[in-house]
């Protein structure tokens, strides 16, 4: 176990441990997020409004779809930090093995069902008739690059999980560049419009799952299955599933309340599917270095449970907290201050309609980031000292609140969709008071228990 000593997030300078170990995990994420950027970028500029939001309420749906997938990596994740910390190399490699095989035999049967039943799906977001086909066109193509988000995403969480984060940063960034180099070739130089942007994407996927299957399976040797691990253990697969099932739950339960939220925006036609499109993918890169935070502190709580350093633990969520809140300020700053440029990026001057719409939406939420940066950190720490039920908790707390603001405001003519824009910081909010609750009736508990 020698060779994890320098990733080892139980010793050494918690702030600068956290801050190491986080910047590669940010930065990676970022340029995961040029995927689909990419892509409305391009449509935007070069195809049109109904393409952009063609491909933007696309992106909301396989977020959706393979959120599940995501959350069980996460959730697995957790549990390979536990052991990590406990040093457990048996139950680490039998966990990686009963991990992949369950999660990757989901992937399969998500890929599948997605495919055969993409008008079904499309009625039920009740896709504008002027996008219908468009949509159609991209996730027949999208969906089949879902295997490669488990397999980047499996490999990405065992990594991080063992405190190597600066992997995925270095794959990723030759990835997106071959995101964007195909989607310049496909979409402008051979002119194949929104299928050509979905096979681009699926391509750099691929392209970014290999790569790490590879990096993790030839450069981290104390990471391979060995024969010994490919057992079925049903101690193992439970304290597994005790960790990603409710992981998975709770990113399914996010995103199918955003799938819902995409849905009513639809209603609205193609000006506002557009501008919200633009929007999300302006904020979504705004807030995900929060969101990224948060899962670096799950990794360090987690290794850290692991060891039974709770002292260590209370000392990282202090400054975890004053980090959380001094980069969400200035990121509230730039954002407020710099909306209409911005949105200009994704769409042509000439509809100034569209991105007066996609003002307001990027001024309501980005006044709020702290709220999605301290529930990302909540998200990580209860799954990470063994209570992810409690995400779930506080998903449906977020996402509940919402869904119902947003469905009761919208129809009121003299609010409209800004009654959808102002929901969604509502949630964040209410959500945090239900976290910060809960940490500290535990922590006073914790302080009575006797030595």
């Amino acid at each position: 176990m020698a060779a994890y000593a320098r990733e080892d997030l139980t010793k050494g300078s918690i702030n600068r441990g956290l801050v190491r170990f986080a910047l590669p995990l940010m930065a990676g994420n970022l340029l995961q997020q040029c995927y689909n950027i990419a892509d409305a970028w391009i449509v935007g500029r070069y195809i049109g409004e109904d393409a952009l939001a063609a491909v933007g309420s696309s992106y909301t749906l396989m977020m959706f779809l393979t959120s599940m997938l995501i959350g069980l990596c996460m959730g697995s994740s957790a549990y390979f930090s536990i052991q990590f910390g406990r040093q457990d190399r048996e139950r680490l490699g039998k966990g990686i093995f009963l991990s992949f095989v369950f999660i990757g035999s989901l992937a399969a049967a998500i890929t599948v069902l997605a495919a055969a039943l993409i008008d079904p799906i499309l009625r039920a977001l009740r896709a504008p008739a002027g996008v219908y086909g468009m949509m159609r066109q991209y996730l027949g193509c999208i969906f089949w690059g879902i295997p490669a988000v488990f397999g980047y995403n499996f490999f990405s969480s065992l990594l991080r999980a063992v405190g190597n984060s600066m992997a995925s940063l270095v794959l990723l960034g030759v990835s997106a560049a071959l995101n964007i180099g195909l989607d310049l070739l496909f979409v402008l130089g051979l002119g194949m419009g929104v299928p050509g942007a979905a096979i681009a994407t699926v391509t750099a996927q691929y392209a970014a799952c290999l790569c790490i299957a590879c990096y993790t399976l030839l450069r981290r040797p104390e990471l391979r299955i060995r024969r010994a691990h490919m057992v079925f253990d049903r101690e193992i697969l439970r304290s597994i599933s005790r960790f990603s099932v409710l992981t998975s739950v709770q990113q399914s339960v996010m995103n199918f309340g955003i799938l819902m939220i995409q849905g009513l925006v639809n209603s609205f036609g193609e000006a506002v599917m557009a501008a919200f499109a633009a929007g999300v993918k302006i904020d979504s890169f705004a807030y995900q270095p929060a969101i990224d935070f948060g899962n670096a502190f799950s990794t360090f709580v987690a290794q850290n449970h692991g060891a039974g350093e709770k002292q260590r633990i209370r000392q990282g969520v202090r400054s975890a907290v004053l980090a959380m809140l001094a980069f969400c300020t200035v990121i509230t700053a730039l954002v407020c201050s710099l909306a209409e440029p911005l949105l200009g990026l994704f769409i042509d001057a000439a509809r100034p309609d569209i991105i007066a719409i996609g003002a307001e939406y990027l001024r309501i939420e980005a006044s709020f980031y702290f709220g999605i940066g301290l529930l990302s950190m909540s998200y990580g720490y209860y799954r990470a000292i063994g209570r992810p039920g409690f995400s779930v908790v506080l998903t449906v707390c977020s996402l509940g609140t919402r869904v119902l603001l947003a469905y009761l405001l919208a129809p009121v003519p003299a609010i409209g969709v800004t009654g959808i824009w102002a929901a969604i910081p509502i949630g964040w909010l209410l959500a945090d008071c239900v976290a910060v609750t809960r940490y500290l009736l535990l922590e006073r508990r914790e302080r009575r228990a006797p030595a």
